[in-house]
């Protein structure tokens, strides 16, 4: 949350019985950007730094990095490769100048952007 601009009920939602936990099944980044559908995709050309720290896949070094290319020039999906970014994750999120997703935010790509569904359900620990 600190790293990423994140406020607390941004990133928690209560349960069916009220209480606010993190979803255990998705990702925090993951699960607000699916939230706020809207959003996305993002311009990495032209998005401030504070919407790209938002964009599932990209850290704070990815976005310092982001930043700092596109000073010289403009960011194509090239230099995500090259600047080390987890593309299979941030695809469905972003646009370039040669990537413009089509079916960004439809349920079957992100199916595969949050992973292996084959996994048992994880149970919240009780501190008590």
């Amino acid at each position: 949350m600190r790293f990423y601009g994140f406020a607390h009920d941004e990133i928690v939602a209560p349960d069916r019985s009220g209480r606010q936990m993190l979803s255990l099944d998705v990702d925090p980044k993951m699960a607000w950007a699916l939230a706020h559908r809207d959003r996305f995709p993002v311009d990495l050309n032209r998005a401030p730094r504070e919407m790209l720290l938002r964009v599932p896949g990209l850290g704070v070094k990815a976005v310092d990095r982001l930043l700092m290319a596109r000073r010289v020039r403009r960011v194509r999906a090239d230099d995500l490769k090259r600047l080390h970014v987890p593309l299979k994750k941030v695809w469905p999120f972003v646009t370039t100048d040669d990537h413009r997703p089509t079916r960004a935010m439809e349920a079957a790509p992100l199916a595969a952007v949050r992973g292996p569904a084959a996994l048992p359900a994880p149970a919240q620990a009780s501190l008590f």
